[in-house]
């Protein structure tokens, strides 16, 4: 069965100041963001996978660039945040389980390899990084079971980071939907996760890949950053 990847590429990415979409930035290889997404899911999966790219800012030139893909268009980019891009995609995708990557974030290839039997297993899940905890960053704590408790920018001692890397089961993918559509425009789609958690009793694993490296670009020393790391 083949796996269903969301790409979220519809912001601006204004804190970048970068003239096309943020996912289109170079790397030092030459290859954009999303390029080396889409080769490391390659890697991963073979030609068993489908990517749905969520598209706004400049879709024009995302589109020309991966003409394979399907496209979701989030014509409200400007006004809102990646909790109603993902409910579009999550709407729009067939059923079972979707994977989602943020359209901004280099990572290893080892990270979807590691992830791999949870997917497979049809098993929610939030890829973490606990080497470090900055406050610009997503933040999580955990359960007394081990899964995701709290989940935002404002959590208090939070034990790491979400690094943009998601899965939701299929089973469990229409209280998502649900809780995404009640979140504000504004909100990032953790806000809807934490919901799904606290009110349908939803269970996502923290998938820790510190001995990785995944970096989510917002800023230059970011991109420079991931440069010297892959």
């Amino acid at each position: 069965m083949s796996k269903q990847v969301v790409i979220l590429a519809a912001g601006m990415g204004t804190r970048l100041a970068r003239p096309l979409p943020k996912p289109l930035t170079e790397l030092r290889d030459g290859r954009s963001i999303m390029q080396q997404q889409i080769d490391n899911l390659k890697s991963a999966f073979g030609e068993t996978y489908r990517v749905l790219i969520v598209v706004g800012f400049k879709l024009e030139a995302i589109i020309e660039r991966f003409p394979a893909a399907t496209f979701v268009y989030n014509e409200y980019y400007d006004q809102t945040n990646t909790s109603k891009s993902l409910l579009k995609a999550l709407r729009a995708a067939p059923d079972g389980g979707v994977l989602w990557l943020n359209g901004d974030v280099v990572f290893d290839p080892e990270v979807l390899k590691r992830v791999t039997p949870l997917i497979e297993a049809d098993q929610s899940f939030v890829v973490v990084n606990t080497s470090k905890v900055s406050d610009e960053e997503v933040k999580y704590t955990l359960d007394a079971s081990g899964h995701i408790e709290q989940l935002s920018k404002t959590v208090a001692q939070g034990l790491g980071e979400a690094v943009g890397i998601n899965f939701v089961a299929g089973a469990d993918k229409q209280q998502l939907i649900e809780r995404l559509d009640q979140v504000g425009e504004q909100d990032y789609f953790e806000r809807g996760i934490e919901l799904a958690i606290e009110l349908d009793q939803l269970k996502f694993r923290a998938v820790d890949i510190s001995d990785l490296y995944a970096v989510e670009i917002d800023f230059a020393e970011d991109l420079a950053r991931a440069n010297e790391l892959f």
